[in-house]
């Protein structure tokens, strides 16, 4: 009879509606099991699972690091190419892109390895350059690959020209990658520090304005004939990964066959 009265009348509506309201703290004191187990759970935890936890996310963070690092150099690489790019469209020779897949074990020596060898027209006294300047020129040619000697070697030499005057002299390497010198040079010949230094292009193995190095430090000394005079390479001798080989006029010729 409750149940006929309950669906097809309203009268028992407000007796459901006072049990509804009677029956409500007891839904609440029967979740206090769940929701005391949530608490334990999330806040009496032991100490080996935290600390399994954190050299979890400790991994995570050193993957991700890792894979950052990785874009980073990436971004880094499409920036040094972007140089290249900019410092090949300004060279008036042709030129021809390689890569550095090596460097001498020999302290003493200063020579790199390039992934371009005859089959690529590299010849013998190939000038190499980066995006900044002269790097040095190509003593050794293999079928594949080929030795360059950069500018800063203790027996390498190359005529430059002050950019400012055209004032002329001889740069010699001095075994260090930082440090150029012009030797012979008269107390009295205006060079300046802060002074760029271009190929002279004479004796015609290098192109001529191509730049060389900065003058760092020029001491006149009274009692000496000649100035001291120190200059920093422009080119990234330790940095640079992809160069450009400048190409004579007949290598030029035959650049379409060779690719």
């Amino acid at each position: 009879m409750l149940i006929v009265v309950s669906v097809y009348t309203d009268y028992l509506v407000p007796a459901r509606s006072a049990a509804g309201a009677a029956a409500t703290p007891f839904y609440h004191v029967t979740s206090w099991p769940g929701q005391i187990w949530n608490w334990a759970g999330n806040n009496l935890r032991t100490r080996d699972h935290l600390q399994g936890e954190n050299d979890t996310l400790r991994a995570e963070l050193l993957i991700h690091k890792g894979k950052l690092q990785q874009m980073a150099s990436l971004a880094a690489e499409n920036v040094r190419l972007r140089q290249l790019l900019n410092s090949a469209e300004m060279v008036e020779d042709h030129v021809l892109v390689a890569e550095l897949i090596g460097v001498s074990p020999d302290p003493l020596m200063h020579k790199v390895v390039i992934n371009k060898g005859l089959r690529h027209g590299v010849y013998l006294g190939q000038p190499l350059l980066d995006a900044s300047g002269l790097m040095g020129q190509v003593v050794e040619v293999r079928e594949a690959t080929s030795q360059v000697l950069l500018v800063t070697d203790s027996t390498h030499a190359l005529p430059v020209q002050v950019n400012r005057n055209g004032v002329r002299a001889v740069a010699e390497g001095t075994g260090d990658l930082h440090k150029l010198i012009l030797r012979h040079v008269s107390n009295t010949v205006d060079i300046r520090v802060g002074d760029l230094l271009v190929s002279s292009g004479l004796g015609g193995r290098f192109p001529v304005g191509y730049p060389v190095a900065e003058v760092e430090s020029v001491v006149n000394d009274p009692g000496k004939s000649f100035a001291e005079i120190i200059a920093r390479p422009q080119a990234q001798l330790n940095r640079s990964r992809h160069v450009l080989l400048v190409l004579g006029e007949d290598q030029a010729a035959l650049e379409p066959a060779n690719e």
